[in-house]
């Protein structure tokens, strides 16, 4: 796939972040390739333009901002999800597990609705932890998981397969490592 390639070689690998041994993926130079960002959006969006979809979910930080403009896209509505404690309003949260301990997510209360169908956003797919979490938060407020989106699939960890376990559904990415 020609993105998938163009991606990859923009991509910037930053070696020891967050800690040593981790070689982070830093999506931000996409940010300055509008082409580029506009093709990744236009294929996220073609992918689930079918899934009759309510909402797009997207988690903090880097996941809105591919996030917000498929929800443009789209023509649906944008939600955050957060870290514990960065959301104004009243929350739901949900606790997931770390390399060392826990962390959490929340979204607000009302942020979709019983039935709604949702699309989940983020920008890398590793363990899988944290869109679960936010899967989890979406049907706590009755609403169902319709999809599973990502810039980057880090297929040597296993949030594929925690995600297709845990949502009966195949994330979709553009790029895989």
């Amino acid at each position: 796939m020609q993105l998938a390639q163009s991606i990859k070689a923009i991509i910037r690998d930053v070696h020891d972040f967050p800690k040593p041994g981790i070689v982070f993926k830093d999506i931000t130079p996409i940010l300055s390739e509008p082409a580029i960002r506009k093709e990744i959006v236009h294929t996220i969006v073609n992918h689930f333009r079918s899934h009759e979809l309510d909402a797009v979910v997207a988690i903090e930080a880097r996941g809105f901002i591919l996030g917000s403009l498929i929800a443009q896209e789209l023509d649906l509505p944008f939600v955050p999800v957060r870290k514990a404690g960065k959301l104004p309003y009243k929350t739901i949260r949900e606790e997931y597990n770390l390399e060392y301990g826990t962390a959490s997510v929340e979204m607000h209360e009302d942020a979709v609705g019983r039935g709604d169908k949702v699309l989940i956003h983020d920008d890398l797919l590793a363990t899988g932890g944290t869109a679960t979490a936010a899967g989890l938060l979406v049907r706590k407020l009755g609403a169902e998981v319709r999809g599973l989106s990502f810039l980057i699939n880090l297929s040597f960890l296993p949030g594929y397969s925690v995600l297709e376990k845990n949502f009966n559904i195949k994330p979709f990415s553009i790029v895989t490592y």
